[in-house]
This record gives C-alpha cells, structure tokens and sequence, in this order.
C-alpha cells in the first residue's frame, strides 16, 4: 500500500515548522519524538526534502456509545458501551503550505492508513478534536459529523470505505 506520508524521523527538521498555532507546532518540537518511542501516538508527515509540509497523528481511541447521533448508535450492538475508533490526534500544516491542499491531502493519508489498518485492528470510525471553529469547519467541509454534547466529530469506517 502506498501512502502520501512517511513516518516522521530524525531526518525531518521538526524545529522551524510553523503553523501558527502554538499547541501544534510545540507537539512537533517538542513531544512527536517521545510519543512515537512510547507507543502513545504515530506521526506521519509530508515533506519537501527535510523541511515539513504538515503532519497529523494516529492512535487507538474509543468512543462511549452513548454519545454517538441515534441513526449511528442505533446500528451497533448494545452489548459495547465503549466503541473502537482511530484518534486523528492533530493535523497541521506549515504556514508556507497554506493554501496549497496539504491539509486536504494529509486528511485523505489518514483515513486511507486508518481504513487500512481497521482491516486488521478493530475501529469503526475516525475521530478528531477540532482545536477551534477553523478545524471545525475543515473537517465539517470533509463529512466528518459532530458527536452530541462533546465537541468532538467522526466519520464511519463505512463512510471511509466508500472514498476507497
């Protein structure tokens, strides 16, 4: 399988990526590396030689059914408090890519690897965390749905399917 992004090494200059928003870039700078050895977290990135385009962040997550939209929760066995889904735990993208679908192209990377990957390990959505009404809206822009009373959104494994 091929994807548009690597994971991220030691060869990639992590220190002048910038996307303005101080919570990304410090993840990059400082915390990508030791969540990576931890296990915590895996970073993929898409580059131009050694100097980074964007990222984003996967990890196994769970969702409680009890937060999902009824048409969704009623479609899955009652026995599951908790549901499987992969954690699309940040995507950013450096200010001097803006503009350019790097956010577009690192979205389709991680839910092409996260689809991929429910094939083998359980996880019947992508989740993510907007960190403001801009991420929001990007992800909204992608069919991604606002889980009830929590300010978090997700796409079905099923939805993702039909991309692929």
């Amino acid at each position: 399988m091929s994807y548009l992004a690597e994971p991220l090494t030691a060869s990639f200059n992590k220190s002048i990526f910038n996307c303005g928003k101080p919570m990304l870039d410090n993840y990059i700078h400082t915390q990508a590396t030791q969540d990576i050895k931890r296990q915590i977290s895996a970073c993929f990135v898409i580059a131009a030689g050694n100097k980074i385009k964007g990222y984003y962040t996967l990890s196994n997550s769970n969702i409680p059914q009890e937060d999902l939209p009824e048409n969704v929760k009623k479609k899955m066995p009652k026995a599951y408090a908790n549901l499987p889904t992969t954690l699309l735990g940040r995507l950013a993208v450096d200010l001097d890519y803006k503009g350019r679908g790097v956010g577009k192209m690192l979205l389709i990377d991680a839910l092409k690897r996260s689809f991929d990957a429910s094939k083998t390990i359980a996880s019947m959505a992508v989740v993510v965390d907007p960190l403001d009404k801009e991420a929001e809206n990007f992800y909204t822009k992608y069919g991604f749905i606002l889980l009830p009373d929590s300010g978090k959104m997700f796409i079905a494994m099923k939805t993702i399917e039909q991309l692929f």
